[in-house]
């Protein structure tokens, strides 16, 4: 997972350039909002819509790579592990940028497994990836998947961080970038939030 010399190094994507192209994908919604954690919202960063353009995905990607490497230079990192759903496109590009293998977790019973297939060899050391943080859940929940199968996961990446660090992930986390969108319990959302019929734009039930 180390750079090549031999090629030129790219500016960064400045946090306004990230946001634009979450615009320009029409990614960026307003309205209210049922999370996939249960809470509630009136901001919604739908990442699905900025990975259906293959360039703008490996555009955020590429630049999420870049930020992981710069802050941990030598992670000896052996695999990309995502959650389904939201976490796969992600999981998988990134780990094209980083040149490892890619797996994602399903829900069986109402908790991640890995299927398919698909192994991870004991002690390997793994990147947890996911599109969009609120709570961390699906990250923990996929740790604690990737630890099942004696596997380490040593740090975790998502394009957006929607929990402006609060997160608790129980390893470090490298976002592409970083939003501070207020998100309420059902039972506290603001009358003027209230008002607007809730829609859930998720993948995962609420339990």
């Amino acid at each position: 997972m180390t750079s090549d010399p031999d090629q030129p190094s790219e500016p960064p994507l400045s946090r306004e350039a990230v946001l634009a192209e979450f615009r320009d994908a029409g990614a960026l919604l307003e309205g209210h909002f049922i999370l996939t954690s249960g809470r509630r919202s009136g901001h919604y960063m739908q990442c699905a819509r900025v990975m259906v353009d293959p360039a703008r995905g490996e555009r955020l990607c590429k630049a999420l790579a870049a930020r992981i490497r710069k802050a941990h230079p030598d992670p000896a990192l052996d695999a990309v592990v995502a959650p389904a759903m939201g976490g796969i496109l992600v999981g998988y590009e990134l780990a094209r940028q980083l040149a490892l293998p890619s797996l994602f977790t399903e829900r069986v019973d109402g908790r991640f497994t890995l299927r398919r297939g698909f192994e991870l060899p004991k002690g390997a050391k793994v990147l947890i990836t996911e599109d969009v943080v609120t709570t961390g859940l699906s990250l923990r929940e996929c740790a604690d998947c990737v630890r099942t199968m004696g596997a380490e996961p040593v740090m975790a990446a998502c394009l957006v961080d929607r929990s402006n660090g609060t997160a608790e992930i129980g390893m470090p986390l490298v976002a592409l970038l970083t939003v501070d969108f207020p998100t309420y319990p059902p039972e506290k959302v603001p009358p003027q939030l209230a008002a607007i019929p809730a829609v859930k734009p998720g993948s995962r039930g609420l339990a």
